[in-house]
């Protein structure tokens, strides 16, 4: 988010409620697809593990959450990048979304919608506020979480669809959380070697 005129660093507390609901509707959109999609069931089977990941977004900012609450002092100093405008743009996004699967939408549709919220700036709020929990390991299983459901859409979009484009935008995804992985692992390794 560093890159919006409009963002600033504000402390973690101040945008974990806002986090959590745009996670959980997401999760609630993902739930949508796969009521709009119950076959084939491998189609079936990724909107139900993309809802799961969310949920599991859901409960690790609770438990961030309940880091803040229980020790305050994890907190002292910690400051996400955060853009009230994004935010306002994510909801108007998913409401939009929601009402057109509703209507009925193709499965590439779906998938384009996928990568349209996989990629925006909530999955970087998200890895950001998971450093209060201070563990280099724990904030790296979560990106590796996310580059397991960017490969599982890249393969849907490959399968499902003929949209080169589209696949282009979800391999660039994960390569993109693979490149923040990669600046995490320098660290790990220089502290193994002392």
């Amino acid at each position: 988010m560093p890159g919006r005129s409009r963002a600033r660093r504000v402390p973690v507390r101040e945008v974990l409620g806002t986090a959590l609901d745009l996670e959980r509707r997401v999760m609630e959109l993902y739930v949508a697809l796969l009521q709009a999609f119950p076959r084939p069931e491998e189609v079936r089977n990724f909107w139900f593990g993309m809802a799961r990941h969310e949920a599991g977004h859901c409960g690790a900012l609770m438990l961030v959450e309940a880091i803040v609450k229980v020790d305050p002092a994890r907190e002292t100093g910690a400051k996400v990048w955060f853009d009230q405008t994004v935010v306002r743009r994510l909801r108007a996004l998913l409401s939009a979304y929601l009402q057109e699967i509703r209507q009925g939408v193709s499965l590439e549709r779906a998938l384009e919608m996928a990568v349209d919220l996989e990629a925006s700036e909530l999955e970087d709020l998200v890895v950001d506020l998971l450093g209060v929990v201070r563990s280099e390991r724990w904030r790296d299983r979560a990106v590796q979480m996310m580059i397991h459901d960017m490969g599982d859409l890249s393969y849907m979009v490959e399968r499902y669809t003929k949209n080169e484009g589209l696949l282009a935008r979800a391999d660039a995804l994960i390569e993109q959380r693979r490149g923040g992985l990669g600046r995490a692992k320098p660290r790990a390794k220089r502290a193994a070697r002392s």
